[in-house]
């Protein structure tokens, strides 16, 4: 496996065999040791920040007890141009000085302006874009929430076998957003789909059929949460069994890389 350079010092480092995932933002936490609120937030081999949740107070608090120091992140994929998943942003942009924030070209301007006014290394793709050897971010996949456009962007970690999601809230379906992905990857099994897959208004045997769809396709576990819905996250938990991944703020594991 090949070697890999930092975002920011361009130094060499060694290659991955695992990536740590921590959870920072969830609306519900492990323990008391962490904070909770609505939106979704989790950090990627201790550098890449998925999403922020709707407020800063929690995520750095979150941050904290995870050790991580907010100079530390290198770059923020945004998922989607929501507050429950934009609004840790401003300040972490202004603690952290020419931080690179991921995007898609059809989030609002008012987003791309603030990023841009807060020193923020803006960048924007409509496809696939590799933003270290073994992650990527999808770039913009159309998608809708209340009859209006909400086009969202997933992250996606290669292992030499295997895929690891992170989505945000899957506002283009859940299951077309695999497919995308697993379409850009030839057909490569997941290992793991976290995130918020949007189904609380969806009906029980919808909810059911889209898992069982995960599981054909070869989905191996799954960690739905936020906007995903407690019945949904239930369907999904009586299905996947042992291989259901519990997610709250303060969650830590590691993803199998090499």
């Amino acid at each position: 496996m090949k070697e890999y350079k930092s975002h920011r010092s361009g130094e060499k480092k060694a290659p991955l065999t695992e990536v740590s995932v921590k959870i920072v933002y969830d609306n519900t936490a492990c323990d008391n040791n962490y904070q909770f609120g609505w939106g979704f937030s989790c950090l990627v081999d201790n550098r890449i920040l998925f999403d922020t949740g709707e407020a800063p107070k929690p995520l750095f608090y979150n941050l904290n007890q995870l050790n991580v120091e907010p100079e530390q992140i290198e770059a923020v994929v945004i998922s989607h141009d929501h507050w429950d998943h934009t609004g840790g942003l401003w300040d972490l942009l202004k603690r952290n000085r020419g931080l690179t924030v991921y995007a898609c070209p059809g989030f609002g301007d008012e987003f791309k302006k603030t990023v841009t006014a807060l020193e923020g290394k803006l960048v924007t793709s409509s496809g696939f874009r590799k933003i270290e050897p073994m992650i990527t971010v999808t770039g913009e996949i159309p998608g809708e929430y209340k009859g209006m456009p909400m086009p969202e962007q997933a992250l996606v970690l290669e292992s030499d076998d295997e895929l690891t999601m992170f989505t945000g809230c899957s506002h283009p379906g859940i299951i077309h957003m695999l497919e995308i992905v697993q379409c850009q990857y030839h057909n490569k099994p997941f290992s793991l789909v976290l995130g918020g897959f949007h189904l609380m208004s969806t009906t029980r045997k919808e909810v059911q059929d889209i898992a069982a769809r995960m599981q054909d396709m070869g989905v191996r576990s799954v960690g739905p949460t936020h906007c995903t819905g407690d019945e949904a996250i239930k369907i999904f938990k009586n299905l996947y069994k042992e291989q259901y991944v519990p997610v709250h703020a303060g969650t830590q594991f590691k993803v199998h890389a090499a």
